[in-house]
């Protein structure tokens, strides 16, 4: 470790770590996605083991936490709340500690974010934040490293975090735990979110834990918010856990549909993401998620290369 790191980290949001630590990893998923890439092997967690916990059900979370953790030489651990203790009587806490005991490392998806800071405050490895209600880390830091992929020049040191400086991202849709998560990134990394959401869903800044309030600005309009941007992002209109809201949300936000119209507001060479799974005709037109200006196949990728660098680095700190 070099002076500054912790013995063990927790990486339960974004800003857990600090921007240097950002800088590290991206170079890190870039070498290791290079490896993977070249099929050059590459196996540095050989005998650790993650467990993976689900208490939402996921198709990406899990395939790419797997497979990373198969491809850089570990084994992986799946529970479910149906097939573990974790959805009866035992406390939280106490799961914490005997898995924990047994394993290197831990992804947890869930939802409050309480309860992974308190499995977290329990257990003896690190702890990785799948998502929750308020946060989705991991998939921001796929999101910004596909962006350096497409858009920064690679240095002696890797990609220069100062390209992000001064950039626009903008946030459509709901002001849910991915809009949460573009915050944090942009006070700590220098960019600026603009967010458009209905009203009543708008982003709570104490919810997304921000203190900076230059980090973002508020558009009532969608398409004034995409106006300049160099990336372009939304997400379903109803995430898991508000199914129940479904068709008053499909009401609520029919005007916040990122189209062509949109796109073509924001920069020339601007990219549009989306975290999947994507509904064409909702959140996101057909013509544009699956456009030139697209790159949401890059991002559900780059998931498994910033998660191995990720598990990488909290496991045997920085290599080099």
């Amino acid at each position: 470790m070099k002076p500054g790191d912790t013995l063990m980290k927790h990486y339960l949001q974004f800003k857990d770590f600090r921007a240097e630590e950002y800088a590290y990893l991206f170079e890190r998923a870039r070498i290791i996605k290079s490896r993977f890439k070249n099929y050059e092997k590459y196996q540095p967690l050989a005998d650790r083991t993650l467990a993976m916990i689900f208490e939402k059900a996921s198709t990406r979370t899990r395939v790419s936490f797997e497979a990373g953790m198969y491809q850089m030489g570990g084994s992986v651990v799946h529970l479910t709340t149906g097939d573990s203790q974790l959805g009866r009587a035992e406390p939280i806490e106490d799961s914490a500690r005997v898995i924990s005991r047994m394993v290197d490392i831990v992804m947890i998806r869930t939802y409050e974010q309480t309860k992974i800071e308190r499995f977290a405050a329990h257990s003896r490895v690190p702890v990785i934040n799948g998502l929750t209600n308020e946060f989705h880390p991991c998939q921001i830091l796929a999101d910004l490293f596909t962006y350096l992929e497409h858009r920064a020049p690679v240095g002696a040191r890797g990609y220069d975090l100062d390209s992000l400086k001064g950039k626009v991202v903008t946030w459509v849709g709901d002001g849910n735990n991915m809009a949460n998560t573009w915050l944090q990134a942009a006070e700590i990394l220098g960019f600026t979110v603009h967010v458009s959401t209905p009203g009543g869903y708008e982003v709570d800044p104490a919810v997304a834990g921000i203190s900076q309030r230059d980090c973002y600005k508020v558009f009532k309009d969608p398409l004034e918010a995409c106006r300049g941007a160099h990336l372009v992002t939304t997400d379903v209109w109803t995430s898991m856990g508000y199914e129940a809201e479904n068709e008053a949300r499909i009401k609520a936000f029919a005007d916040w549909c990122v189209d062509a119209d949109m796109m073509a507001v924001a920069q020339p060479d601007a990219l549009f993401m989306h975290c999947l799974p994507a509904h064409r005709g909702e959140e996101v037109t057909a013509e544009v998620i699956d456009g030139p200006q697209s790159v949401v196949w890059d991002e559900a990728e780059n998931r498994m290369h910033v998660q191995k660098a990720l598990m990488e680095y909290l496991l045997l700190g920085r290599i080099g």
